[in-house]
């Protein structure tokens, strides 16, 4: 899921509110609770203990864990809640413009002189290595060969420089829309057209549909150093911000470090994001066909759905599992039927995703060789069928479980040894969706404890739950010619695919392990 759920509800019972004056009294005199800092303020899932989290007075957050491994390396990041569905119309690709001008000088970096700096400092530079930017968020990036507090001091000065100290020039400006309209020129591929087909297809009406990070040539040519300042001023304000250092320095040199460069930085409102949509889930049924010569044959069938508000709780992670190795089943099953010897399909699968937690999409989708979408499509949506009708057996969900447990158990072993990048993926995950960071070896533990209630049934209706149906859906075929027929077979075709008769799954009896014997114990060695 490109962005995941996690946002709070608060439900009053206004018939209990009205049976009660006084209650209601004091209720109503009472101020609403705080909004919660951190995710985990407002969940059940206990936060792993290692992790500092804290907040400036203007508003920045920060989050410090102090980790060897790789020894005498950090990791420092910071992540701006700003992206291209920030832009206005005129602005379309200012934030991608922005993020690059944070290399091309400051109050107190001189332009060209950034490069150099990081370049002694033994840092790799790259404009697109050592930043990104996407609909929602920025992110700048920095990896430090060696714990040296001074390097450390560097880099969350630069930070700091491109958080509040660009320049942002008119000569540098000129320089850098070359750069970037070159890079807008290197990535239209025929992928990128696909990808600006299916947008428009699935989502007309929605914003992010015109918001590609990378522009318009239109807007780009209309970027000027006033009108990139005006947009990085607006949005990049410390309430916007996080700050994450994760690698081998003492927490508290780290928390003082980043209080030293930025709790001077003025507070200013934040604007809030607009939407990405609307995303429509009562869209009328369309198709439609994306014909490029370098494209494999798909079909995809597709269905929003309302958003599914499901914050991050012990309770959800119980039910995410279950649809997990509900969808797990579903394309094990298809991944089975490509192994036949006359095989439908080439590869399908089916799945719900959010989309910008504003909606929910269900996705049937099919590759076959060119010609076959019409036999793939039928034995695709037979499997999806037959998986709704029947549901699972207890061989298939001991088989997810199975992958599910051996999975935990590796993650659990090696919790003393995890990576800086693996402890910065998940203060990633919790600041941009808000999934709390835990333990493995608690993980592991719940798992085991809620095996037992892992059956077929509660699998199943997991994944009813969430999936949106695929009722009168919208189909789109890519590939390197038409399907003969033209939309309207894609139509008929899953209007018959629907419509035919699905039988009950085969029960299969488990094989006996060939091999009893093998032969006199080893003993292993490093190599």
């Amino acid at each position: 899921m490109t962005s995941r759920k996690f946002l709070f509800a608060l439900i009053l019972s206004t018939t209990m509110l009205a049976a009660c004056a006084p209650q209601q009294a004091r209720l109503a005199s009472t101020a609403p609770p705080p909004t919660p800092t951190w995710a985990f303020e407002a969940s059940d899932v206990p936060v792993e203990e290692g992790y500092k989290f804290g907040k400036l007075d203007n508003g920045l957050r920060y989050v410090i864990r102090s980790n060897a491994t790789p020894k005498g390396q950090a990791l420092v990041r910071m992540v701006v809640g700003v992206g291209s569905l920030d832009e206005a119309d005129d602005e379309r690709g200012f934030a991608h413009f922005v993020e690059h001008m944070a290399f091309n000088g400051s109050t107190n970096v001189p332009e060209g002189e950034m490069v150099k700096l990081l370049e002694r400092q033994g840092l790799a530079f790259g404009a697109d290595t050592n930043a990104s930017t996407g609909f929602e968020w920025t992110e700048y990036k920095l990896d430090l060969p060696r714990n040296d507090p001074a390097l450390l001091d560097t880099a969350l000065m630069l930070m700091r420089e491109t958080a509040s100290e660009l320049t942002i020039s008119e000569a540098a400006v000129t320089r850098e829309r070359g750069v970037i309209l070159s890079e807008k020129r290197d990535r239209n591929t025929f992928a990128l057209r696909n990808f600006e087909d299916q947008m428009q297809f699935l989502h007309p009406q929605a914003r992010y549909a015109s918001r590609l990070p990378i522009g318009t040539e239109e807007t780009l040519n209309g970027a000027t150093a006033e009108r990139l300042r005006a947009f990085w001023r607006r949005e990049y304000v410390p309430a916007q911000t996080r700050l994450v250092v994760v690698g081998d320095f003492p927490v508290e040199a780290v928390e003082a470090a980043i209080k030293a460069r930025f709790a001077d930085w003025r507070p200013a409102p934040a604007e809030p994001q607009p939407l990405a949509g609307p995303f429509d889930s009562k869209a009328k049924p369309r198709e439609d066909i994306f014909i490029d010569q370098a494209l494999s044959e798909r079909v995809t069938v597709s269905r929003d759905g309302p958003w599914l508000d499901e914050p991050d709780t012990l309770a959800q992670r119980r039910e995410n599992l279950l649809r997990q190795i509900g969808y797990g089943i579903v394309n094990r099953r298809l991944l089975s039927r490509t192994r036949e010897a006359n095989a439908p399909f080439r590869g399908a699968g089916v799945g719900t995703a959010g989309s910008f937690r504003e909606a929910r999409s269900t996705n049937l989708v099919v590759e076959t060789v060119d010609g076959g979408w019409k036999r793939g499509l039928l034995a695709t949506t037979e499997e999806y069928r037959r998986a709704l009708a029947y549901g699972f057996t207890q061989a298939e969900v001991a088989e997810q479980i199975a992958n599910s447990r051996t999975a935990a158990r590796n993650s659990a072993a090696s919790e003393s040894t995890r990576s800086n990048g693996t402890l910065l993926g998940a203060v990633i995950a919790l600041v941009t969706n808000d999934i709390v960071p835990d333990k493995p070896s608690r993980s592991l533990e719940r798992l085991e404890a809620f095996i037992p209630q892992i059956t077929p049934e509660a699998v199943l209706a997991a994944l009813q739950r969430e999936l949106v149906p695929l009722d009168q859906p919208l189909i789109r075929f890519q590939g390197r010619r038409e399907p003969a027929g033209g939309t309207k077979a894609l139509r008929e075709a899953w209007d018959a695919a629907m419509q035919a008769k699905v039988v009950k799954p085969e029960a299969k009896a488990a094989g006996a392990f060939a091999y009893s014997n093998f032969g006199p114990a080893g003993r292993w060695s490093a190599i």
